[in-house]
């Protein structure tokens, strides 16, 4: 079907379109792209009785990061991605309707909606000698994993801009290189990213692991610190797997000898034959411009992948889009009641309270300010960044560490922590139990039993069901299946009366016999009810 779209309405909601087929939106705030998005794949439609006409009417509401900068008066200009054909191009009044919309951040660096729904520092905003500093970074990325041994190369966004444009894509915000191993099985491929991660981290780079065999190293580009994401690749019996979202049949000689391309006036590593590695990418269209791409990696890939490298990070997307929506709205200052209770019991055993799965951090913060030692532990740290900088500013003891509920490594090595350091503890884990899988919640138990062994409390709090009524979907890896859903799919899957963030099936008796085999002596229950849905309070004594 033929694309073809007529503007109807802009406000305070979003853009209302009269649409036939699908096609990339660009929406442009006086002249400049903030966000693009598909006509209909990212559109709702409007029901028949508020249409006006026959044709088809699809509302497309504005993204949750962008709304609170549009508040005032703007240019607004919607047009085809692909073409350039221009649909609507005139002056809106959104909010208070005065003054200049401006969509910067609070250094003044302008941001636009990124292919993750962030708004973040696009590349189209930055100046040369911006997009300079980028790229002096990205050398010396390079040079750095030259040393450790690999032959690395300009892989998915950034290898687009420099073969199709010899520029960065302007709509983009990261930098991503890839390589090829020389192992073919995935233990040993992870092995080698591991072993490449300490070499970088001896040199000084900041690292964050997002996989078995993918990892991101932070660089400043002037007054922007990106991420700069490295990803392994191996080929095995003809196909070749790219973390992460790369399975298809591939010859060697497609990628080694390396060959070059210009980006930015540099001369860059890329794949042999980079238009082989970019189809493989993109598909046959990569050579038509699509900022709003969504990846639509094949089931098989995806269960590779996962099986071999991301099974140790189940949903994680799902938790940096939360803590990326949540990012630029204020810490709640009133405690929660488990607050209160884990308030009461750390100064009757002059604890230090362990706060697992603290999200943004606002108990946390109450907890210090009262005086208290608290460690917040998050999966995503991004959300607490809010509250440590406020914790900063008051000058009270809280501190932020990653914790992986899901991976042993991670809650080893922090229990191993603990247990080195003795001394009255209080774990409070407001909805951790519910939001995490049967291996977390084993983990959560073994964090306890090393935390606690001087002595101590848990204060849980969760849904718990017991099998009868209805309850969501136990399952273990969201990543693996909600990139392929609406918000109204997800709803379908976890119940409408429940949150997005509802894992598997928490049972009481279930948790207690974990905390039981963890040492706890004692265990108290309550129940009580949240905004509506019953929860259990389980307090247990080490």
């Amino acid at each position: 079907m033929a694309s073809h779209l007529r503007v109807r309405r802009i406000d305070d909601e979003g853009l209302e379109l009269l649409v036939l087929g699908d096609q990339p939106v660009d929406v442009c705030v006086d002249g400049r792209r903030i966000w693009t998005f598909w006509s209909r794949r990212d559109t709702v439609p409007v029901p028949a009785a508020a249409r006006a006409g026959r044709w088809p009417a699809r509302t497309a509401p504005w993204p949750g990061p962008l709304r609170r900068h549009l508040d005032g008066r703007a240019r607004i200009t919607v047009r085809a991605s692909a073409t350039g054909a221009v649909y609507h191009d005139g002056e809106v009044a959104l909010g208070s309707g005065e003054g200049r919309i401006d969509v910067r951040n609070e250094n003044g660096v302008e941001l636009g909606i990124d292919k993750s729904g962030r708004l973040v520092p696009t590349f189209a905003g930055r100046s040369s000698d911006d997009i300079g500093a980028l790229m002096d970074a990205t050398e010396a990325v390079l040079g750095a994993l030259r040393r450790a041994g690999l032959e690395p190369f300009l892989a998915y966004g950034t290898l687009l801009g420099a073969v199709r444009e010899g520029a960065v894509l302007g709509h983009d915000s990261d930098a991503d290189l890839g390589y090829l191993s020389g192992y073919t099985d995935p233990v040993d491929v992870a092995r080698e990213s591991f072993r490449v991660q300490r070499l970088l981290a001896a040199e000084g780079w900041p690292i964050t692991r997002y996989s078995g065999a993918a990892f991101k190293i932070e660089v400043t580009e002037a007054d922007v610190t990106r991420g700069l994401d490295v990803f392994g690749g191996f080929l095995d019996a003809g196909r070749l797997y790219l973390m992460g979202e790369i399975g298809t049949p591939f010859e060697r000689s497609w990628i080694l000898p390396l060959g070059s391309a210009t980006l930015e006036g540099r001369s860059m590593p890329v794949p042999a034959r980079p238009e082989k590695l970019l189809e493989a990418t993109y598909g046959p269209g990569w050579r038509v411009p699509d900022p709003a791409f969504q990846f639509t990696t094949p089931d098989r890939t995806v269960r590779a992948l996962n099986d071999w490298f991301r099974g140790t990070q189940p949903g994680i997307r799902h938790w940096e889009r939360r803590a990326s929506i949540m990012s630029d709205k204020p810490v709640r200052q009133r405690p929660s009641g488990l607050a209160r209770l884990v308030h009461d019991s750390a100064v009757e055993l002059d604890a230090e309270v362990l706060d697992v799965g603290a999200g943004r951090g606002a108990d946390s913060l109450w907890l210090a300010r009262q005086g208290l030692t608290v460690t917040a532990y998050d999966y995503v740290l991004r959300g607490l960044e809010p509250a440590l900088e406020q914790a900063r500013e008051d000058g009270v003891e809280l501190t932020g560490r990653h914790l992986n509920l899901t991976e042993w490594r991670s809650v080893l090595a922090e229990g191993a922590r603990l247990a080195h350091a003795p001394r009255p503890r209080v774990v409070m884990a407001q909805h951790v139990v519910d939001a995490t899988s049967g291996v977390g919640r084993e983990s959560l138990a073994r964090l306890c039993s090393m935390a606690l062994r001087s002595g101590g409390r848990l204060h849980a709090e969760f849904h718990a069901f017991d099998g009868t009524g209805a309850k969501p979907a136990d399952v273990d890896d969201l990543d693996a299946v909600e990139d392929r859903e609406s918000g109204p799919e997800r709803a379908a899957r976890t119940g409408s009366d429940w949150p997005d963030w509802l894992v598997g099936r928490p049972r009481l008796e279930e948790l207690a016999e974990l905390l039981r085999r963890a040492g706890a002596r004692k265990l108290d229950v309550a129940h009580a009810d949240l905004d509506g849905r019953p929860v259990v309070q389980v307090m247990g004594e080490w």
